[in-house]
């Protein structure tokens, strides 16, 4: 009788006989990923990733749809040296949002939130499909996607105005609104007659002085013929617990640029750093009297050239000693001709490096007027030729001034000569006596960045920056980009070394 154990091993050995055999009648596959011994299942905690937690889901796509700079993050946009969000960026990140909240259901209700946090909208259609979509869930009993929104902004062509009725549904629908921008985007006229009283543009702008308004940065511009103060100054009452940025403009031509014969309200505004003006003379007199004790920063652009005004004054009198960055957006050349056309013709001296002593940074445009008198002088701008405390220039529109020499003086495309004016105007900043204190040059231009930088550079370009680096390192002085990061003869030597 044979052992358990020698049982085993004979019908072991039979086995593996039998499948010899039967490997040698049945024809060989080919396939390597049949011959692959088949393995058990395992789990991966990669399948656990549709549990987890909420909070985590929306991190994760938090980071996912995340644009550079960040558009609800206040402090970036205090400065005007700052770049801002484009309208390509602006759709591009919108794209991915879309397709994120079209992969399931679960992350549709999970991108509500960033889907609506920002919205940019630039023609009429926009408006009102985004106003249809807050009507549609409010009568539907559901919750309203207004909640999220929390920056709105409104820039559209001229013909692709939004209906104020579209503006007033959005703003009544978004009581969290933190940021609001509206770039002459609302379609206004002076002799309409509103069905709807709430669509006025007075009621148009009350409707954001809503109680606890957690607004924070608003532009705003005002489409009636009634100055800015007069109709207003009660909604910024409202607001101004928390704001701290202010951009006011107007589609309207001043009539007069006489002191205001009405009074307004004193508005206080506790916490405002920046402060954006497109207005008149009139205005900027009403301006002086509001309370601003946090205000270091000022873009000014007068719709009447009133520089040398009452108004214009009494503002820079009144606020002008807390200014650190200030911005003047005329050309020094618009400015000057527009003197010259007056009759008589103002003869005063504006003093705005008294008014304004403490004053580091000033933004001025590339297009500067030459002295006629002093020939071998050209200043950033006619208001402010020199201050002894400046330590950084900004330079708007280099890229439209290089542009506009290069075709006004079509020569050979590596001789710099065109550039000559520029050059001069730049190096004029570098005079000791103007501004000792100068450190930093900076070109706000992204396109001008472009043609210093992309494939195909051309010669000249290089050239006349070559230039500007020579005469700021014999001075001292960086020269930066708009990001402001140095530029370096060595980025031009790699720049023209591809063009070569």
């Amino acid at each position: 009788m044979m052992r358990p154990s020698e049982d085993t091993q004979l019908l072991a050995r039979i086995q593996h006989i039998g499948q010899s055999i039967a490997a040698k009648l049945r024809p060989r596959r080919s396939c390597p990923a049949l011959r692959t011994p088949m393995r058990r299942y395992s789990h991966s905690p990669a399948h656990d990733l549709p549990y987890l937690p909420t909070e985590l889901w929306l991190l994760i796509l938090r980071e996912a749809t995340a644009m550079c700079p960040d558009p609800l993050d206040i402090s970036l946009g205090l400065s005007f040296l700052e770049t801002p969000c484009e309208v390509e960026a602006y759709f591009a990140t919108m794209r991915v949002k879309r397709d994120l909240a079209l992969v399931s259901k679960a992350w549709n209700k999970h991108m509500q939130e960033f889907l609506y946090e920002f919205v940019w909208i630039s023609r009429a259609s926009q408006a009102k499909a985004l106003a249809l979509t807050l009507l549609t869930q409010f009568i539907d009993g559901k919750p309203s996607s207004g909640r999220w929104i929390r920056r709105l902004h409104m820039e559209t062509p001229a013909l692709k105005r939004c209906a104020t009725d579209d503006i007033r549904t959005i703003l009544d629908y978004a009581p969290h609104l933190v940021i609001y921008s509206d770039h002459h985007a609302v379609r206004c006229t002076r002799y309409q007659e509103y069905s709807d009283v709430r669509c006025s543009p007075e009621q148009l702008v009350s409707a954001l002085a809503v109680p606890n308004s957690k607004l924070r940065r608003l532009s705003l511009t005002n489409y009636s013929d009634v100055p800015f103060p007069y109709h207003m100054s009660p909604m910024l009452k409202q607001t101004a617990r928390n704001l701290e940025y202010l951009e006011l403009s107007s589609t309207s031509i001043p009539l007069s640029s006489r002191a205001p014969t009405r009074t307004s309200p004193i508005v206080s505004l506790p916490v405002l750093q920046s402060l954006k003006l497109t207005l008149d003379n009139t205005t900027f007199a009403v301006l002086a009297s509001w309370k601003m004790p946090s205000l270091r920063n000022v873009s000014v652009v007068s719709s009447d050239f009133g520089y040398a005004g009452e108004g214009f004054a009494n503002f820079f009198e009144a606020h002008g000693s807390k200014l650190e960055q200030l911005e003047l957006g005329h050309s020094s050349s618009l400015i000057v001709e527009h003197n010259l056309s007056l009759n008589p013709r103002p003869i005063q001296q504006i003093p705005l490096a008294d008014w304004c002593p403490n004053l580091k940074e000033f933004i001025c445009s590339a297009d500067a007027e030459w002295n006629w008198r002093n020939p071998d002088w050209i200043a950033p701008h006619v208001l402010l030729p020199a201050h002894p405390h400046l330590r950084f220039i900004g330079i708007r529109d280099i890229d439209k001034r290089l542009i506009d020499d290069a075709s006004a003086f079509p020569a050979d495309p590596e001789d710099d000569a065109p550039f000559f004016p520029l050059l001069e105007q730049i190096s004029s900043l570098l005079f000791n006596n103007a501004f000792p204190s100068l450190r930093y040059i900076r070109d706000l231009s992204r396109t001008s960045h472009t043609m210093r930088s992309d494939r195909r550079p051309e010669i000249r370009v290089l050239k006349f920056w070559a230039n500007v680096l020579g005469r700021c390192g014999q001075r001292q002085v960086w020269l930066e980009d708009y990001r402001g990061v140095n530029i370096t003869a060595r980025d031009l030597r790699r720049a023209g070394l591809v063009t070569a």
